[in-house]
């Protein structure tokens, strides 16, 4: 059993001032609009097996399905070249008027390149198009060892800490 430190974190909109967001030539960052789970459960496996993501991969191919018919739900996904280098997953929660991210990741390939904050800066931006009262997050010490350093240096807070214990 591990002890895992999770951070509960959120860029609130009055704390929000960088309004651009400008990618390199080779990059695109855009929307699945298929709707297609392939995409989510490919980048949850690859990405996941280096920080402990095991929650979804029980899930047949129904439940992915459900999961990403969520209206609320997107999948954007970034390509170098047109190649697959990453993925990010956001619901906006409209009772609370709040966009989640809920995972992000850079494949192992292309890991050590700044990609993370790229799209970190791309979820942010793309987020507060729609004007929510806030953006939040969470990650734990199983996730890249930058991700909080990330999250901190994109402006977002911690609002909540605790220690878990996890089955690895």
């Amino acid at each position: 059993m591990l002890k895992v430190r999770r951070y509960f974190l959120e860029l609130k909109k009055k704390d929000y001032t960088k309004k651009f967001f400008a990618p390199t030539n080779n990059l695109l960052i855009e929307k699945d609009k298929q709707k297609d789970f392939n995409i989510n459960k490919f980048f949850y496996k690859e990405i996941g097996k280096d920080h402990y993501w095991r929650d979804r991969l029980i899930w047949s191919d129904k439940e992915w399905s459900k999961y990403i018919s969520n209206k609320n739900l997107e999948t954007w996904t970034m390509k170098i070249n047109d190649e697959l280098t990453g993925f990010y997953e956001k619901e906006f929660h409209p009772m609370q008027n709040e966009v989640e991210l809920i995972n992000m990741g850079i494949l192992k390939a292309y890991r050590k390149s700044r990609l993370g904050s790229v799209m970190l800066e791309h979820f942010i931006f793309n987020s507060f198009k729609i004007d929510p009262n806030r953006l939040w997050v969470h990650t734990c010490s199983l996730d890249h060892k930058y991700a909080l350093h990330n999250y901190k240096s994109q402006g977002f807070k911690i609002f909540k800490e605790e220690e878990i214990d996890y089955v690895a």
